[in-house]
């Protein structure tokens, strides 16, 4: 295991491209970075898992709570893995797991004797339903105006209308494919030109309409050309309007991003990384350390900080792996050498889970400037030829 920490004078930028094991210049604070490192309580706690899960499974009978459950067992026995002897981490494992089962069914029993309470018995129709209506038909409008003439009359031909696009074709003297092409263009600007339209303010740069329409249009090479993943980091304006984009299923490299800013936020964010690494054939083992991992960061963003973001990249060059970035803007980290030693603990910003989570990882590293707030990006690479 190779790391270093400097101090910087430059300001700091992140690419997301590039490999996690260089020092990043331009960072107004303390960088650290770390290399591959499979000893210690990471490896330890990487062989409960299958324990845990038993102990779990055989308590709950549904997948995605067992799921959960596992991974708050194992975020709860790395938290103490620098406080035990190792002999004592598997029956601490299976105690923490079964007080963690205890505990969500009594949280489950709570929640079915208050529901009456909550129930909403007034059927009324919302009165600003018509106005909302209204609303939502000028915004339309608004994003077909901002349309060029030629895309505006072929989508309203053709959504409107129902005009085909072989008839489209021959009334503009093109093949149907090159009016499939632009009908394809003229949605995606359109979605992007509603979004906009439904905003009181503008853009706040001259990028972000190119980064949402490349998003929009699932363009990958284009969102690579213009480093879409790093602007929406950058840019809380784009990252809020990217999001219906994305959840259209047209993200960009195959990202997720996740905004961080409560305990739910933390169960998404474990749920997304676990169902990419599972898409991308990771052992199941390693799928439940990589969302333990993203866990950790996490909670520790909501605990720290109050709120984040987090962008989960599939990769495929130099291999296949998951690559997450974290970032958030709160007090930073005045020593990161320190906050990444085991056991250390502390209030002024990330602390507790970044030696646990680098453990777990293949790379791992760290930007953070005081008082500006902290990045971490860490990978896991797939290993091949495990299926468990």
């Amino acid at each position: 295991m190779v790391w270093s920490a400097r101090k910087s004078a430059y300001p700091t930028r992140i690419w997301p491209g590039c490999p996690t094991t260089r020092q990043h210049h331009g960072c107004g604070g303390m960088i650290a970075t770390l290399g591959n490192d499979q000893g210690g309580a990471g490896t330890d706690v990487a062989a409960l898992i299958p324990l845990v899960r038993r102990v779990v499974s055989t308590r709950v009978n549904d997948p995605v709570a067992a799921d959960d459950l596992v991974q708050e067992t194992l975020v709860r026995v790395l938290g103490a893995a620098g406080r035990v002897e190792t002999s004592m981490l598997e029956p601490y494992a299976i105690a923490t797991a079964r007080n963690l089962v205890a505990s969500m069914w009594k949280a489950q029993d709570r929640d079915r004797r208050n529901r009456h309470r909550v129930v909403e018995l007034d059927g009324n129709a919302d009165p600003d339903e018509d106005l909302l209506r209204q609303q939502d038909r000028q915004t339309v409008a608004a994003a077909l105006s901002r349309l060029s003439d030629r895309d505006r009359q072929a989508l309203v031909a053709h959504e409107v209308s129902g005009q085909d696009t072989r008839s489209l074709a021959a009334e503009l003297g093109v093949s149907a494919g090159a009016v499939a092409a632009q009908l394809n263009r003229a949605r995606a600007r359109l979605r992007v030109e509603y979004l906009l339209a439904a905003r009181p303010d503008e853009p706040p740069t001259d990028r972000c309409r190119a980064i949402l329409l490349s998003i929009s249009g699932g363009d990958r090479r284009r969102q690579r050309e213009v480093d879409a993943a790093a602007h929406l980091l950058e840019c809380d304006f784009c990252a809020e309007l990217s999001e219906p984009l994305i959840q259209r299923g047209q993200s960009p490299q195959r990202d997720v991003r996740v905004p961080i800013r409560a305990d739910a936020d933390i169960v998404t964010a474990r749920r997304e990384v676990r169902r990419l690494a599972l898409e991308m054939d990771f052992a199941r083992t390693d799928a439940t350390v990589l969302a333990t991992a993203v866990s950790e960061i996490a909670r520790n963003i909501v605990r720290f900080a109050g709120e984040g973001t987090m962008l989960v990249q599939m990769l495929d060059d130099p291999r296949a792996g998951i690559r997450v970035l974290a970032r958030d803007h709160g007090p930073g980290i005045d020593d990161v050498d320190k906050a990444l030693t085991d056991g250390y603990s502390t209030y002024r910003g990330l602390g507790l889970g970044l030696p646990g989570a680098r453990r777990l990882m293949d790379e791992f590293s760290v930007v953070s400037e005081v008082d500006h707030g902290t990045t971490v990006i860490m990978t896991k690479w797939r290993r091949e030829g495990s299926a468990t």
